[in-house]
């Protein structure tokens, strides 16, 4: 399946402590239509290291972009901290830790988030999938200001200026 703008290709990636979260969000998300590409791990380790699942979750993300794909990223953790930093690294990447349904769609109307972090121990399954439901639905606003902002980052992200 191709990704749409009603329904982006997700990628998705965890931790250990996300596993369970991650398995039920790509059934459930395939099963409504979505395009999702799982990342890893494929086994439960409770050793692992994360960053390098998350991170490429996040580079398939800007790849898809940048081909003009319709595409959003989910990385999963226990807290979502370490995986959102993780994310967060690679440029292109805006990724915002949703712990409510406010959150979760502020990320994508304000922010134009394109990948969302959720600690798979702080909700239960059925939060956890709403919140990930409500950041794959919102729209960015495209708001001057938001788009202004956004823009600001951008530029000290590839130039280094802090522009005022």
């Amino acid at each position: 399946m191709t990704s749409s703008p009603a329904f982006p290709r997700v990628h998705i990636a965890t931790d250990h402590a996300g596993m369970e979260l991650s398995a039920h969000l790509v059934s459930h998300l395939t099963a409504k239509g979505y395009d999702v590409v799982d990342h890893g791990p494929k086994e439960y380790d409770a050793l692992d290291d994360y960053p390098s699942f998350c991170i490429n979750a996040a580079l398939a993300v800007v790849a898809d972009q940048q081909a003009g794909i319709h595409a959003l990223g989910i990385v999963l953790g226990g807290s979502g901290n370490g995986e959102q930093i993780a994310a967060n690294k690679v440029k292109g990447v805006r990724a915002a830790l949703a712990w409510n349904h406010s959150t979760a769609t502020l990320a994508r109307e304000h922010n134009d988030a394109n990948v969302v972090a959720v600690g798979g121990r702080q909700h239960t399954v059925e939060e956890a999938t709403e919140l990930i439901e409500a950041f794959l639905t919102e729209p960015f606003s495209n708001d001057e200001r938001h788009v202004r902002r956004i823009g600001k980052i951008a530029a000290y992200e590839t130039t280094g200026e802090v522009i005022e």
